[in-house]
């Protein structure tokens, strides 16, 4: 039964994708019941943190930061959505690291000179990607600023109030669909394929329940109408080890400006 049950698909859901979304879950709460489980309608807007953690959370959608910072002991891998990113192995995602259009210091020697704005310190895609990659190059960052999501970072940017932002390529293809500011900006660079963002329950979901919900999701992905997949870009589920997003480095705050 679905009391007490919570469900979230908060991870892609604006307003231009919540029919899109409603949907999905529609075809995911029907394939369960075919096999006996009730599960709740979507939460939205609640406290992200609250819903992970919570013991009666029997799916979720979460990022790979959050998973292995914190979550990793107490929720199971349900599986992976594979949104078919061009350079990217199945079930794994990359970011975009964009800049203004019209910016012509875009090189590595430049980034010391520039404000990055990212989403939050908990995001694989915005922080750890984008931190990660410029290590790699071995350059860093005038300052950091938080802006709370990748399109409010994607916008300071556009905005001159920041010059230098890393959005996963998923969201990119959000923001340069229902976003007008996104014509101001320009991919200049694109950061590692890392494990996307696992679909999870609680750790104390029962073995055989989390096969069914990897049963009923993967049916669901395949029964999505083409206006519907054109909108939310699931094309399969896949499964991506644990291990594979314990292993991604995660950088401390400071490391942002440190030379």
């Amino acid at each position: 039964m679905s009391a007490g049950m919570i469900a979230s698909l908060p991870m892609y859901d604006r307003p231009e994708t919540a029919a899109a979304h409603d949907a999905f879950w529609a075809l995911i709460r029907d394939h369960a019941a075919q096999e006996g489980l009730d599960l709740p309608p979507l939460t939205r807007g609640d406290d992200l943190w609250a819903q992970w953690e919570d013991p009666q959370m029997i799916l979720s959608l979460t990022c790979g930061l959050p998973y292995r910072a914190r979550l990793k002991d107490k929720v199971q891998i349900v599986a992976v959505p594979d949104y078919r990113l061009p350079g990217c192995p199945p079930g794994y995602y990359a970011s975009h690291i964009v800049v203004r259009a019209d910016d012509q210091a875009i090189g590595p020697e430049h980034w010391p000179h520039k404000r990055m704005a990212f989403n939050e310190l908990r995001s694989q895609s915005g922080w750890a990607a984008m931190l990660n990659h410029a290590f790699g190059l071995g350059t860093f960052f005038a300052s950091a600023r938080e802006t709370g999501s990748h399109r409010e970072a994607s916008r300071a940017v556009a905005e001159r109030r920041a010059d230098i932002a890393c959005i996963d390529a998923q969201t990119w293809r959000m923001i340069s669909a229902y976003d007008g500011w996104a014509d101001a900006l320009k991919i200049i660079d694109t950061t590692e394929p890392t494990p996307g963002l696992p679909l999870i329950t609680a750790a104390t979901t029962p073995p055989e329940t989390v096969a069914l919900l990897r049963r009923a999701v993967a049916a669901a992905v395949r029964d999505l109408t083409d206006s519907d997949r054109a909108v939310l870009h699931i094309h399969d589920l896949v499964d991506v080890p644990a291990q594979a997003y314990l292993d991604v480095p995660t950088p401390a705050p400071e490391d942002a400006t440190a030379a």
